[in-house]
């Protein structure tokens, strides 16, 4: 080409596509600007939100306290020490003079004082003989950035009251179990209820949660049947639950209460729980997330390639070997998603365990799938209903326990997808 054509070609007009394409190519930049901006605002609302939830349980889980004794304890120490230095005998001896000789006795035949920790008689001790009552709570901030107002109002309203800082979760908290004094109720009943439930549920839930989704997605036929059981559930997903805590008073504790409740097996207390125990509580909790299960399942066995699939029969394997060896260990890590999902909307459910009567207020703990039970999410609801101040702050410290126990076994959960993937990558 010569020098004439070039420059014939360089002033030449622009292609009609360049023109129109750069007024939306820059319209396509503004919204995608936008819409960035939109997704970051969102998310950080989302942290915002978050933070402020935990800020809030912390602000009620720990500060300053307002303790007013009926017996100072001071005046019970003796040889010159404090009274949680004192020896078991002791101690003893203190119970002894400060109690009816019926409380002592009763004491004595719930747990001989021979077979009792130098730890737990001084709690009794502590409960039973200095009797301390709270007078007044403040919150982690108002402790933190109020420091002498409230110490000015302490002396100002309770002159005989001993303040101390007090976290409200603690070892102790997480081992007593359930009273009516918040000073000395725990929550170690109502973990256990959590895990028998949560153990059972899953045990019910996950298996029969993969096979409906193998089934559906690799031997089911697209006809009228299996449609509409596909489209019930995916309705399902979305029943709200106090729905299925109708369900599951309606079929496990009344219709199979000699069941649920033990009585069949000639095990459990059939007269007290009448059904109403963890089986009970578990089969509710499963029905409630095997929609999620099944739907989550179909999604990640779905996602294997078909590929692989037709490689696996052209080798001459069977359908179900070839969902055995090749379907499955590529969909686990999708399905144990899902599950992790599933299982921590069930472990915080609260409206189908009141429904089928889980106990508000129980002091034993569960041998089996028989006993009566609570949860922790039925002891938090319990605990913010009541009038005193210091029942809110063991709530929050019962919330921090659920979050720690959800966080504990997701991590459980997480630890075994990734294992699976790392061992199909």
């Amino acid at each position: 080409m010569n020098r004439s054509n070039m420059a014939t070609s360089e002033n030449a007009a622009p292609h009609p596509l360049a023109t129109t394409a750069d007024p939306n190519l820059g319209r396509r930049h503004r919204l995608g600007k936008i819409w960035r901006t939109i997704f970051l605002a969102s998310t950080l609302v989302g942290i915002l939100s978050l933070i402020t939830l935990l800020l809030n349980i912390l602000n009620d889980s720990m500060g300053y306290v307002a303790y007013e004794y009926r017996v100072d304890p001071a005046a019970l120490s003796a040889n010159g020490l404090p009274l949680e230095q004192l020896s078991k005998d002791e101690l003893i001896a203190i119970l002894r003079q400060n109690i009816s000789a019926n409380a002592y006795n009763t004491l004595e035949k719930a747990k001989p004082f021979a077979e009792r920790s130098q730890a737990e008689v001084y709690d009794l001790v502590f409960e039973r003989v200095v009797e301390p009552e709270v007078a007044k709570t403040w919150t982690l901030f108002a402790s933190l950035f109020q420091h002498k107002q409230v110490f000015a109002e302490a002396a100002e309203d309770y002159p005989q009251a001993t303040i101390s800082f007090t976290f409200w979760i603690n070892t102790d908290f997480l081992a007593r179990p359930q009273s009516s004094d918040a000073l000395f109720a725990g929550i170690r009943t109502a973990i256990l209820g959590s895990l028998w439930t949560i153990a059972i549920t899953i045990l019910v839930a996950l298996p029969l949660g993969i096979g409906a989704a193998i089934y559906l997605e690799e031997y089911a036929r697209n006809n009228w049947l299996n449609r509409i059981i596909q489209t019930n559930i995916n309705n399902l997903a979305g029943v709200p639950s106090i729905i299925y805590g109708i369900l599951g008073l309606a079929i496990f504790v009344r219709a199979l209460e000699p069941l649920t409740s033990g009585a069949i097996f000639g095990v459990g207390d059939p007269l007290t729980a009448k059904g109403r125990t963890i089986l009970s509580a578990a089969l509710t909790l499963a029905l409630l997330i095997l929609p999620l299960i099944i739907i989550n399942g179909q999604e990640a066995i779905r996602s294997v390639p078909n590929s692989l699939r037709q490689a696996s029969y052209g080798l001459g394997a069977t359908r179900w070997q070839t969902i055995w060896h090749h379907v499955l260990p590529n969909a686990i890590p999708g399905i144990l998603t899902g599950a992790i999902l599933a299982v921590s909307r069930a472990i915080g459910e609260t409206a189908p365990l009141v429904v089928i009567g889980a106990s508000t207020y129980i002091t034993f703990d569960p041998d089996g799938p028989f006993s009566k039970f609570t949860t922790l999410p039925i002891q938090i609801y319990q605990w913010v209903s009541r009038p005193q101040s210091e029942f809110r702050n063991i709530a929050a410290a019962a919330i921090i326990a659920l979050m720690l126990l959800l966080l504990s076994l997701n991590a459980v959960a997480i630890y075994l997808r990734n294992r699976f993937q790392r061992r199909i990558s």
